[in-house]
């Protein structure tokens, strides 16, 4: 029987340890022989990425624990492992970044990077492949004694460059030393790098360069050089790109031709580019073919054996299209995906990473012919029955201008709210924020959706998915257009009478957490906000963040010294004056990106003023939580916090004490 209960007090399946004990993100994938090798992160395990496999029907771990393949190139990383035909593994340790090896058959991985270079550099490898007896990879190079665990910030000498590194090991003890072939360095020349692609037949390398204050997204060149014994020399060209034109993905089509992504039209489309200096729109149209390159190793497109192009293409969401290049006629793949990200493809079948508002993320294999998904590794374990899942309702908020989102209403088949109750809400607020989010089968969300609690996902002005235009809204605008577009997504929620007015809530991580506390600090609409390490100040921000995102604030504030003045008035940190709206905090105490320092300042705020809040900090945590028992311990808090200030009783969580007008600072975990 269906049990009557306001809003937010349901009783659910779902509970925050399912999330953490059942829920594995998996991402890559790669064919060795007839296997199907991947990463997968494991909670259970302190949040360590395993390269896993299946075996006899049962999956096992290649990379056994405790090694870690995780790079902190960039800080984000990518391409934190390769494999060769033979089955040899070469991997990015996360403790200490250097390069191993792992044979076939063996358990004991060996290193093939120094544990320091020169004047005691420290190095970081991303976007490993094996290239022959070489890894070719993405080198970051950290200056002086700086340990691997270090976070270089800006004005610093810390270089990358596209380097290939001895296979055997002969690199391991010193950069040169013993008459080992040692690092070398194949092309610099840019404070960024990326995509490095060989040409068949071995005469030039391709590859993507930019410079401060770009973002790869503002702009980006596609350059081409020469190889001379293994090195490019100094006529390298730049084929394509600007500093307002973004290049992604390039590949060698023959040895004189390459396909690459470009926005030049207002959308990432692909396009034919040769050595001549030729270049080709392949298919005009108003979609994106790619995306915002925060991770080394991403591909929106892969060269299938009868000439045609495999693309992802994206207007909200993803589908996959099969390109002719000559005509520029595209056939769209049937398959039930939403959510793609590609990986290796063999003959016409293709490794995808992905899923839908129905089909929980995982890693698969698609067979382009018939559109057949064969399930390898999904993300999760055990799901809930489905009537306990929400169903995603795509919905476009028209006011100043168009707010892109996805609404998920509560659902739980075991109860019903009391006539005339209207459901609570939490918007939320993705990272980046050139980023995005699409409907997908999220736990999380029914976490909160099968308790009675609503959930919007809103891909606010600066998004990708949407083109160049709708990506730089934000430009100059954080703090303004995410906010208001975000704003402007849950009132129209309750305009239609579907959120109530007065429960509505906002989370966010990262970038998003900057959303909810400028939200917060700007605005009476929401009466709870969630910050997972958010950003709270701008100007210290800037100076103490990573290399990769130092000057990111150039293009989403102004450059400094110049926009001081924008920094100062637009830092919720500088704005709690006018702060009623109860607020939580939960923060990494590793976090290299988002420091403590920023959710300290705005704790400090908050005390000094009264008002409500809890800060719960995680040692051990960086840049999103990877642990189980963060995970729990979040999520709980996270419920409790809502019920606390919305008016409902959460069942089954532990109660969190909230400081300010009473109580105590939650000490740290």
């Amino acid at each position: 029987m269906t049990t009557t209960a306001p809003f937010g007090s349901w009783r659910s399946p779902i509970s925050a340890h399912d999330l953490a004990a059942s829920g594995h993100p998996v991402s890559g994938g790669a064919w060795v022989g007839d296997d199907i090798w991947w990463l997968e992160l494991r909670p259970a395990e302190g949040g360590r990425l395993a390269v896993r496999t299946e075996r006899d029907g049962a999956v096992v771990d290649v990379l056994p624990a405790p090694w870690n393949a995780r790079t902190r190139v960039h800080e984000y990383g990518g391409g934190a492992w390769a494999v060769s035909p033979d089955g040899t593994l070469v991997f990015s340790e996360f403790t200490d970044q250097r390069l191993y090896r792992l044979d076939a058959g063996s358990n004991t991985p060996v290193p093939i990077t120094p544990a320091a270079g020169p004047d005691g550099a420290s190095y970081r490898f991303g976007e490993l492949s094996i290239r022959g007896d070489e890894v070719i990879a993405v080198r970051e190079t950290h200056p002086g004694q700086a340990p691997a665990d270090s976070t270089t910030p800006a004005g610093s000498t810390l270089t990358r460059d596209i380097v290939a590194v001895p296979v055997d090991g002969s690199a391991a003890s010193d950069d040169a030393a013993g008459g080992g072939r040692g690092i070398r360095s194949i092309v610099s020349a840019s404070h960024f790098v990326a995509g490095a692609r060989f040409s068949p037949d071995g005469t030039h390398l391709a590859w993507i360069a930019w410079e401060h204050p770009r973002m790869p997204w503002d702009g980006t060149e596609l350059r081409v050089g020469a190889l001379v014994d293994g090195v490019v020399g100094s006529d390298w060209r730049t084929i394509a790109g600007s500093t307002t034109e973004s290049l992604l993905q390039p590949e060698w089509v023959d040895d004189n031709t390459l396909t690459a992504i470009s926005d030049r039209s207002g959308w990432w489309n692909l396009e034919r580019l040769g050595l001549d200096g030729s270049r080709r729109v392949v298919r005009a149209d108003d979609a994106e073919y790619g995306g915002a390159l925060w991770m080394l190793g991403m591909r929106w497109h892969a060269q299938l054996t009868d000439g045609g192009i495999l693309a992802v293409r994206t207007l909200g969401d993803d589908s996959l299209v099969v390109v002719d290049p000559t005509t520029g006629d595209a056939r769209t793949v049937e398959q039930p995906l939403t959510t793609i990200a590609l990986g290796a493809v063999r003959g016409t079948r293709v490794l995808v990473t992905g899923g839908s508002a129905s089909i929980p993320t995982g890693l698969r294999v698609l067979d382009l012919e018939t559109g057949a998904l064969t399930d390898v590794r999904l993300a999760v374990d055990d799901l809930p029955d489905a009537a306990f899942l929400p169903v995603a309702e795509a919905r476009t908020f028209t006011g100043d201008r168009d707010v892109h989102s996805f609404v998920y209403p509560p659902r739980n088949p075991d109860f019903a709210a009391p006539d005339g109750e209207v459901p609570p809400y939490v918007a939320f607020v993705h990272g980046g924020p050139t980023s995005r989010v699409s409907a997908t089968v999220n736990p999380a969300i029914a976490y909160f959706t099968s308790r009675g609690i609503g959930v919007i996902d809103v891909n606010y002005g600066g998004s990708t998915g949407y083109g160049r235009e709708y990506r730089e809204r934000l430009r100059g605008q954080w703090g303004i257009v995410d906010v208001d577009d975000t704003i402007s997504a849950v009132l129209g929620l309750a305009d239609a009478s579907l959120a109530d007015r007065d429960r509505l809530a906002i989370r966010g991580g990262s970038a998003g957490g900057w959303t909810v506390l400028a939200a917060l600090t700007s605005s009476d609409v929401f009466a709870a906000g969630t910050s997972y390490y958010g950003v709270a100040e701008l100007t210290q921000f800037a100076s103490d963040t990573h290399d990769f995102e130092s000057r990111y604030l150039d293009g989403l504030i102004g450059p400094l010294p110049e926009a001081e003045a924008l920094y100062q008035s637009r830092a919720p940190v500088n704005n709690v004056a006018g702060l009623t709206t109860p607020v939580l905090l939960l923060q990494g105490l590793d976090d290299p990106i988002v420091p403590p320092s920023q959710a300290e300042m705005f704790r400090d705020a908050m005390m000094e003023r009264g008002i409500p809040h809890a800060y719960i900090a995680y040692e051990g945590e960086s840049h999103g939580f990877r642990r189980a028992e963060t995970i729990v311990s979040a999520t709980e808090a996270e419920l409790s916090f809502y019920g606390q200030v919305m008016g409902f009783d959460p069942v089954g969580v532990p109660r969190i004490e909230l400081a300010g007008d009473a109580g105590t600072e939650p000490a740290a975990k």
